[in-house]
Protein backbone atom coordinates (compact mmCIF):
# COMPACT_ATOMS: atom_id res chain seq x y z
CA UNK A 1 0.00 0.00 0.00
CA UNK A 2 1.27 3.56 -0.89
CA UNK A 3 2.13 6.46 1.81
CA UNK A 4 -0.56 8.19 0.18
CA UNK A 5 -3.16 5.20 0.47
CA UNK A 6 -2.31 4.92 4.28
CA UNK A 7 -2.74 9.39 4.55
CA UNK A 8 -6.16 8.69 2.95
CA UNK A 9 -7.27 6.40 5.02
CA UNK A 10 -5.79 7.82 8.34
CA UNK A 11 -7.18 11.14 7.29
CA UNK A 12 -11.16 10.10 7.08
CA UNK A 13 -10.64 7.66 10.23
CA UNK A 14 -9.55 10.71 12.03
CA UNK A 15 -12.15 13.55 9.98
CA UNK A 16 -15.01 10.46 10.73
CA UNK A 17 -14.35 10.50 14.52
CA UNK A 18 -14.59 14.36 14.61
CA UNK A 19 -17.96 13.66 13.19
CA UNK A 20 -19.65 11.50 14.67
CA UNK A 21 -18.59 12.44 18.20
CA UNK A 22 -19.55 15.76 17.92
CA UNK A 23 -22.55 14.86 16.71
CA UNK A 24 -23.25 13.32 19.92
CA UNK A 25 -21.87 15.44 22.04
CA UNK A 26 -23.91 18.00 20.40
CA UNK A 27 -27.24 15.93 21.59
CA UNK A 28 -25.81 16.22 25.00
CA UNK A 29 -24.41 19.67 25.12
CA UNK A 30 -28.21 21.30 24.07
CA UNK A 31 -29.80 18.85 26.25
CA UNK A 32 -27.43 20.39 28.95
CA UNK A 33 -28.51 23.66 28.37
CA UNK A 34 -32.18 23.10 29.22
CA UNK A 35 -31.23 21.28 32.21
CA UNK A 36 -30.66 17.69 31.14
CA UNK A 37 -27.47 16.81 32.79
CA UNK A 38 -27.30 12.76 32.06
CA UNK A 39 -25.09 12.65 29.33
CA UNK A 40 -22.89 14.99 31.64
CA UNK A 41 -23.01 12.86 34.32
CA UNK A 42 -22.27 9.74 32.26
CA UNK A 43 -19.08 10.99 31.24
CA UNK A 44 -20.09 11.97 27.47
CA UNK A 45 -19.56 15.35 27.33
CA UNK A 46 -16.12 13.87 26.08
CA UNK A 47 -13.79 13.96 23.43
CA UNK A 48 -12.14 11.54 24.23
CA UNK A 49 -12.91 8.56 21.74
CA UNK A 50 -13.29 5.91 23.77
CA UNK A 51 -16.45 7.09 25.61
CA UNK A 52 -18.10 6.91 22.18
CA UNK A 53 -17.29 4.05 20.37
CA UNK A 54 -20.19 1.53 18.84
CA UNK A 55 -19.05 -1.98 17.81
CA UNK A 56 -21.02 -1.82 15.19
CA UNK A 57 -21.30 1.93 14.17
CA UNK A 58 -17.85 3.23 14.57
CA UNK A 59 -15.97 -0.01 13.59
CA UNK A 60 -17.61 -2.99 11.46
CA UNK A 61 -19.72 -0.71 9.59
CA UNK A 62 -17.19 1.61 8.53
CA UNK A 63 -14.42 -1.04 7.93
CA UNK A 64 -16.97 -2.59 5.51
CA UNK A 65 -17.66 0.56 3.71
CA UNK A 66 -14.24 1.42 2.92
CA UNK A 67 -12.62 -1.47 2.39
CA UNK A 68 -15.21 -3.92 0.83
CA UNK A 69 -15.58 -2.53 -2.42
CA UNK A 70 -11.55 -2.81 -2.74
CA UNK A 71 -11.97 -6.60 -2.20
CA UNK A 72 -14.13 -6.91 -4.78
CA UNK A 73 -11.50 -5.61 -7.13
CA UNK A 74 -13.07 -1.61 -7.32
CA UNK A 75 -12.42 1.79 -5.55
CA UNK A 76 -12.36 2.24 -1.49
CA UNK A 77 -16.12 3.55 -0.72
CA UNK A 78 -16.97 6.27 1.35
CA UNK A 79 -16.39 6.50 4.74
CA UNK A 80 -19.65 6.33 7.24
CA UNK A 81 -20.63 5.17 10.27
CA UNK A 82 -22.09 6.23 13.75
CA UNK A 83 -20.93 6.83 17.66
CA UNK A 84 -22.74 5.46 20.60
CA UNK A 85 -25.55 7.52 21.34
CA UNK A 86 -25.80 9.44 23.72
CA UNK A 87 -28.11 8.87 26.62
CA UNK A 88 -30.42 12.28 27.02
CA UNK A 89 -33.48 12.49 29.41
CA UNK A 90 -35.92 14.08 27.43
CA UNK A 91 -38.41 14.27 29.82
CA UNK A 92 -36.74 16.54 31.22
CA UNK A 93 -35.75 18.74 28.24
CA UNK A 94 -39.15 18.70 27.51
CA UNK A 95 -40.55 19.60 30.85
CA UNK A 96 -37.67 22.33 30.68
CA UNK A 97 -38.13 23.76 27.06
CA UNK A 98 -41.26 21.86 25.55
CA UNK A 99 -41.54 19.44 23.14
CA UNK A 100 -39.35 22.18 20.30
CA UNK A 101 -36.40 21.86 23.03
CA UNK A 102 -36.50 18.25 22.25
CA UNK A 103 -36.92 18.57 18.59
CA UNK A 104 -33.88 21.01 18.78
CA UNK A 105 -31.56 17.94 20.97
CA UNK A 106 -33.14 15.89 18.23
CA UNK A 107 -31.18 18.40 15.33
CA UNK A 108 -28.46 19.60 17.10
CA UNK A 109 -25.86 16.78 15.81
CA UNK A 110 -26.94 16.95 12.20
CA UNK A 111 -26.77 21.35 12.36
CA UNK A 112 -23.10 20.38 13.74
CA UNK A 113 -22.07 18.15 10.89
CA UNK A 114 -23.75 20.32 8.22
CA UNK A 115 -22.45 23.60 9.76
CA UNK A 116 -18.78 21.83 10.04
CA UNK A 117 -19.01 20.58 6.16
CA UNK A 118 -19.22 24.34 5.45
CA UNK A 119 -16.64 25.64 7.21
CA UNK A 120 -14.58 22.84 6.47
CA UNK A 121 -15.56 23.75 2.63
CA UNK A 122 -14.67 27.59 2.68
CA UNK A 123 -11.59 26.05 4.39
CA UNK A 124 -10.54 23.93 0.92
CA UNK A 125 -11.22 26.86 -0.59
CA UNK A 126 -8.35 28.68 -0.21
CA UNK A 127 -5.96 25.42 -0.41
CA UNK A 128 -4.75 24.22 -3.68
CA UNK A 129 -4.70 20.54 -4.70
CA UNK A 130 -1.57 19.04 -3.27
CA UNK A 131 0.84 17.34 -5.85
CA UNK A 132 3.62 15.31 -5.16
CA UNK A 133 6.08 17.82 -4.21
CA UNK A 134 4.18 19.15 -1.63
CA UNK A 135 4.99 17.78 2.05
CA UNK A 136 3.09 15.27 3.55
CA UNK A 137 1.90 17.54 5.97
CA UNK A 138 0.04 19.62 3.88
CA UNK A 139 -1.31 16.84 1.57
CA UNK A 140 -2.74 15.72 4.94
CA UNK A 141 -4.31 18.20 5.74
CA UNK A 142 -5.66 18.64 2.33
CA UNK A 143 -6.99 15.29 2.26
CA UNK A 144 -8.53 15.38 6.15
CA UNK A 145 -10.37 18.48 5.15
CA UNK A 146 -11.81 17.31 2.23
CA UNK A 147 -12.87 14.25 4.20
CA UNK A 148 -14.45 16.65 6.75
CA UNK A 149 -16.71 17.72 4.01
CA UNK A 150 -18.15 14.55 2.31
CA UNK A 151 -18.37 12.89 5.94
CA UNK A 152 -20.27 15.48 7.49
CA UNK A 153 -22.52 16.08 4.68
CA UNK A 154 -23.13 11.86 4.26
CA UNK A 155 -23.29 12.44 8.47
CA UNK A 156 -26.18 15.22 8.05
CA UNK A 157 -28.01 13.63 4.98
CA UNK A 158 -28.67 10.63 6.49
CA UNK A 159 -29.36 11.28 10.12
CA UNK A 160 -31.98 13.51 8.12
CA UNK A 161 -33.87 10.07 7.64
CA UNK A 162 -37.23 9.26 9.40
CA UNK A 163 -35.48 5.85 10.37
CA UNK A 164 -36.11 4.40 13.83
CA UNK A 165 -33.77 4.90 16.58
CA UNK A 166 -32.01 7.49 14.73
CA UNK A 167 -32.21 11.67 14.68
CA UNK A 168 -35.05 12.07 11.78
CA UNK A 169 -37.21 9.77 13.49
CA UNK A 170 -36.83 11.56 16.98
CA UNK A 171 -37.65 14.93 15.37
CA UNK A 172 -40.94 13.34 13.50
CA UNK A 173 -42.09 11.61 17.07
CA UNK A 174 -41.61 14.84 18.71
CA UNK A 175 -42.76 16.71 16.24
CA UNK A 176 -46.13 14.48 16.37
CA UNK A 177 -46.45 14.37 20.48
CA UNK A 178 -46.31 18.48 20.09
CA UNK A 179 -49.41 18.27 17.84
CA UNK A 180 -50.71 15.25 19.83
CA UNK A 181 -50.35 12.93 16.98
CA UNK A 182 -49.39 10.17 19.16
CA UNK A 183 -49.85 7.22 16.87
CA UNK A 184 -47.26 8.27 14.78
CA UNK A 185 -44.88 8.87 17.56
CA UNK A 186 -45.81 5.55 18.81
CA UNK A 187 -44.64 3.85 15.38
CA UNK A 188 -41.72 5.13 15.74
CA UNK A 189 -40.92 4.00 19.32
CA UNK A 190 -42.02 0.73 18.64
CA UNK A 191 -40.05 0.04 15.43
CA UNK A 192 -36.87 1.68 17.03
CA UNK A 193 -35.48 -2.48 17.27
CA UNK A 194 -35.41 -2.95 13.54
CA UNK A 195 -33.74 0.64 12.90
CA UNK A 196 -30.16 -1.00 12.43
CA UNK A 197 -31.45 -3.38 9.98
CA UNK A 198 -33.25 -0.24 8.12
CA UNK A 199 -29.79 1.09 8.13
CA UNK A 200 -27.94 -2.22 6.90
CA UNK A 201 -30.65 -2.70 3.96
CA UNK A 202 -30.40 1.09 3.01
CA UNK A 203 -26.54 0.71 2.63
CA UNK A 204 -26.28 -2.80 1.31
CA UNK A 205 -29.15 -2.17 -1.96
CA UNK A 206 -29.89 0.05 -4.60
CA UNK A 207 -31.79 1.89 -1.96
CA UNK A 208 -28.62 4.22 -0.83
CA UNK A 209 -27.95 5.76 -4.23
CA UNK A 210 -31.58 7.74 -4.11
CA UNK A 211 -31.59 8.36 -0.53
CA UNK A 212 -28.34 8.94 0.37
CA UNK A 213 -25.81 9.30 -2.62
CA UNK A 214 -28.14 11.60 -4.83
CA UNK A 215 -28.92 14.04 -1.99
CA UNK A 216 -25.21 13.55 -1.04
CA UNK A 217 -23.92 14.59 -4.43
CA UNK A 218 -26.03 17.45 -4.43
CA UNK A 219 -25.00 19.13 -1.75
CA UNK A 220 -21.56 18.48 -2.18
CA UNK A 221 -21.84 19.85 -5.61
CA UNK A 222 -22.77 23.33 -3.90
CA UNK A 223 -19.66 23.10 -1.52
CA UNK A 224 -17.59 22.23 -3.69
CA UNK A 225 -17.58 24.19 -6.65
Amino acid sequence: MESIDLLKILAAVLALAVAIIGHEIMHGWVAYMYGDTTAKNAGRLTINPISHVDLVGTIIVPASMYFLPMLLGGESGFLFGWAKPVPINTATVVRNAGYNGAMQVDLAGIVYNFTLAAFASIALVSLSQPTTSDSIVYIFSYIFILQLVVINVVLGVFNLLPIPQFDGAHFLAHLSLKHKLNSVAEFFYKNERYGIIIVLIILMTPLKNYLLLMPVQTILAQLLN
